[in-house]
Formats: structure tokens, sequence, C-alpha cells
């Protein structure tokens, strides 16, 4: 009787150690995962914008509001924008993903209820420093149609409404909001390294340089070319940069051309075998480095440098230090006159 007593004592015993296990997990999940879960919601499983359709019709601007940024996506005549009517054009890929994938959310099962946890799945109200990011959808009138702050924790997206702390899982797929580079359409550049036969430049000091290479060689071919052909380069590689630079067209930004302070300090023309010419020009400013771009084309129709004209007329871009270094050589440290 003595060892059944002392059997039932071990289980309870065990039992009781397998409860407290299991609430302390309970606890760190709730600790680390926003907490946990409120009672179930009427709202789990409607869609979180029921008439997105309809809003997106008439939709003139999607604001998206951040801790330590704000901007917006502007409807034009003319497609979308970045900022205000008269902005650079957005990326219609990301506008796409965007509208789908507002209009397919779902709300999924609540997660907490509590304010003090919402900065833990990026749901922190970001007009108060909080780590959500709201997006608001405007209507033709200026009223906000909807609303909504969104997060992310691990491999989930969470979101609210803005005027409430309870925080909901939500099913479906959104792009990143967390940059307004993020956004911009500078994809419409898209030149082939075999293509370039030829670059001009013009250095700060006045200083011009040809270099050119025959079709089908190597990026380390350029040579100077008439009427610098007796110029001796100082290595191959000085001029791989410079004769590439424009196939490597990353910017970080743009703003209007308008807006630049400084004059140009360098030119640099890349001409390619068939007939494409993009002329730039390079700028420091005190908030960067930015170049303008204009493309000219020889033959009929031409149009490749109306489709890049159509993008770059009008605007000046970002590019990192390294980048904008390849637009702005001194002639001298790529060739030494002839003795």
């Amino acid at each position: 009787m003595s060892s059944l007593r002392d059997r039932q004592r071990t289980r309870r015993t065990l039992f009781l150690a397998a409860l407290a296990g299991v609430l302390g997990l309970v606890a760190v999940v709730s600790h680390f995962g926003g907490g946990a879960p409120v009672q179930a919601s009427g709202r789990t499983g409607t869609p979180v914008f029921p008439d997105f359709e309809a809003l997106r019709a008439e939709a003139s601007e999607i604001r998206i509001t951040l801790a330590d940024e704000r901007y917006s996506l502007v409807a034009t005549g003319d497609g979308w924008r970045l900022g205000t009517r008269d902005g650079y054009p957005i990326r219609q890929d990301r506008l796409t993903e965007l509208a789908a994938g507002l209009e397919s959310l779902v709300w999924d099962t609540p997660r907490t209820d509590d304010p003090e946890k919402l900065n833990r799945i990026g749901l922190g109200d970001p007009r108060d420093s909080g780590t959500g990011a709201l997006l608001e959808v405007i209507g033709p009138d200026g009223e906000t149609g909807a609303a909504l702050i969104t997060g992310r924790k691990g491999e989930f997206i969470y979101g609210r409404r803005p005027d409430e702390t309870t925080a909901f899982r939500v099913t479906g797929t959104l792009p990143p909001l967390y940059s307004a580079e993020a956004w911009l359409d500078l994809g419409f550049l898209d030149i082939n390294e075999d293509a370039v036969s030829a670059v001009r430049l013009t250095d700060e000091a006045g200083e011009t340089l040809f270099l050119q290479r025959e079709v089908g060689s190597s990026d380390r071919a350029f040579r100077p070319a008439p009427p610098f052909q007796n110029y001796r380069l100082t290595s191959r590689l000085a001029v791989t940069g410079p004769a590439m630079a424009l196939t490597r067209f990353l910017p970080i930004g743009v703003k209007p051309a308008s807006a630049l302070r400084t004059r140009p300090v360098s030119r640099h023309i890349t001409q390619t075998h068939d007939g494409l010419e993009v002329d730039v020009r390079a700028y420091r400013e005190r908030d960067g480095f930015f170049i303008t771009l204009r493309a000219i084309e020889a033959g009929e129709g031409a149009m490749r440098a109306e489709a890049i004209n159509a993008r770059a007329a009008g605007w000046a871009f970002e590019l990192t230090a390294t980048d904008w270094a390849d637009y702005t050589p001194r002639v001298a440290d790529i060739v030494r006159p002839p003795a």
C-alpha cells in the first residue's frame, strides 16, 4: 500500500513539474511574442479593408507615417508619384503589390490588447515614436477612407486599427514600407557593358579625354582615341570604372534638377556601338553627389533615348560617393601626355 502511495505521489510530482514547465513556456511566449492571445474575435477571417476596391478607385493619396519619416504616394493623371503631384514616378510593381496586398489582407487571431506590448510586435503608434507603420488611404476630398497600423515580427504581419489597442495577426502580404526611396522607379537605364563603344570625359580642371574600343573587346580594352592617341594609360584599371560607369547606374535618391545649387564639376558622355549617346553632368551638392542625364539617339525611331529622357528630364539623381567618382575622374589619373 505504501508503494502505491509513493507511486501516486511521484506521478503527482511529475504532473506538477510538467504543468509548471508549460506555464513557464507560456510566460516566455507571452513576453517575447506580444502576449498570450486575447479572447476570440468576430473579426477573425474577415477582410481588413472590406471595401478596398472602391477605396482604391477613388484614392488620391496613400500616406505612410513612420517614427522618423513620413511620405506619400500621390495619384495623378499620369500615374502615381512620390511626395507630390510633381514628384518622381514610383515603381508600378510595388504599387500593384501594395494594392493587391491591402485588398486581400485578412484579420487573423487577436494577439494582445496590452498597449505596453504593441512595440514588441511592430505596432507601436509611429506618431508617438512607436515601431509601427501607419498607412492611410486618402479619398478625393482629403478624407481618410481607411487606416491601419502594421508591423512585422519574424515571418508574421500584425495589424491594428489606429484608434484601438487590440493587435491582430493578419494574413496576407505587404511590400516593405520603411523606405520612401524604395518606391522610386529608378531602373529605367539598362546599358549592357558590351554595348559601350566610347567615353568622352571633361574633368573639373577642364582637361578632356576620348576613350574608345573595338566591338567585342573587353572592358579593359579602352584606349585613348584621336586626338589623344599618343597618350599613355596610367593603368588599364584606371579606365574601367569611368568607361563602365553608366552600365552600373544605381541611384540612391532623386531631386528636381531645379533644386541643384552648384555648377557641374565634370561631363561624362557614353556612346554605344548602336548609336545611343548619354550625356551626364556631375554635381557636388551640400546634400550629396548628383548627376543629370540627357540621351540622344541616331537613326529612325530613337525609342531608347525617348524612354530615358521621359524618366530623366528635369531630375538630378543622387549616387554614392564611390559611384559618383567614376563620372568625375581626373584625366591626369587616367593618361599621361606624350613626353
